[in-house]
Formats: structure tokens, C-alpha cells, sequence
């Protein structure tokens, strides 16, 4: 499976290590699931994970991000036009379109499906409940 993580599922990641958004980035981690990335998102993950406000170890996000740069699926994602509650948010579509990517996101009301190009959005609980039916 290849997925295209929303910001906010790393955050919840490291701030909740025992819950679904978590268990999500530990199958991506240990390479059961593919991540997408390009040059967008990993700029908006070392923007957002580096905010004060979280007081995340940066050693730690240093080793995520290098994890993502080396082991992710980077793609060259084509322009959409979307119209999204959030524009900053379209680059996460673009991307998923772009490998053929579930986008898993906590924040679904940022993703109507009708303005999604056909792209499946799943929360982390809804995306976890598919890979376990998919993997046993």
C-alpha cells in the first residue's frame, strides 16, 4: 500500500505514540506501507515539526525526516485544480493522485471528496481498519 501522510497524522504521531495516527507512521516506518513525498510536503513537515509550540525533540524529527527523504516514494506530483477548504492543503492531493496514493488525514473536513479528483481520504482509525482486512 502507498499513502500520502497530512502533516497533522505526523504531529498526532509524536505527540499520542499510542494512538492510530501513530501506528500508521510505525507501519510506514518499518516499511509495510510506502510514503509519497516531493519537495512541498517535506518543506511544510520540517516547517511544522519544528514549531516551538510542539517542543518535539529535533534530533528525533531530524531522523523522521531523513527516514521520509531516503525511504519515501518521491514523486513530481501535476498541478490540480482543486478547490479545498484549505488551499495549502492541495499539494497532499496533488501528490496522492500523482502515485496513486490513499491520503490519510485527522482532518477530513479538509478533503471533501467531491473536490478530491476521486482520491480516497481515510482518517488514520478508518486507513488502519483497511490495511488490517488487506493484511490479516
Amino acid at each position: 500500500m502507498i499513502v500520502v501522510l497530512d502533516t497533522n497524522v505526523l504531529v498526532s504521531a509524536l505527540l499520542s505514540p499510542f494512538q492510530a495516527p501513530a501506528r500508521v507512521l510505525d507501519l510506514v516506518l518499518s516499511g509495510e506501507i510506502d510514503a509519497v513525498i516531493d519537495d512541498r510536503i517535506m518543506a511544510e513537515y520540517r516547517e511544522v515539526l519544528a514549531r516551538p509550540k510542539f517542543d518535539f525533540d529535533m534530533r528525533a524529527v531530524q531522523d523522521l525526516l531523513d527516514y521520509f527523504e531516503h525511504a519515501g516514494v518521491a514523486v513530481q506530483a501535476t498541478p490540480l485544480t482543486i478547490d479545498l477548504p484549505d488551499p495549502d492543503d492541495c499539494l497532499f492531493v496533488e501528490a496522492a493522485a500523482s502515485a496513486e496514493a490513499i491520503l490519510v488525514s485527522g482532518n477530513l473536513r479538509h478533503f471533501p471528496p467531491e473536490n478530491c479528483h476521486g482520491i480516497v481520504v481515510e482518517s488514520p482509525r478508518a486507513f488502519l481498519e483497511r490495511w488490517q482486512m488487506q493484511n490479516g
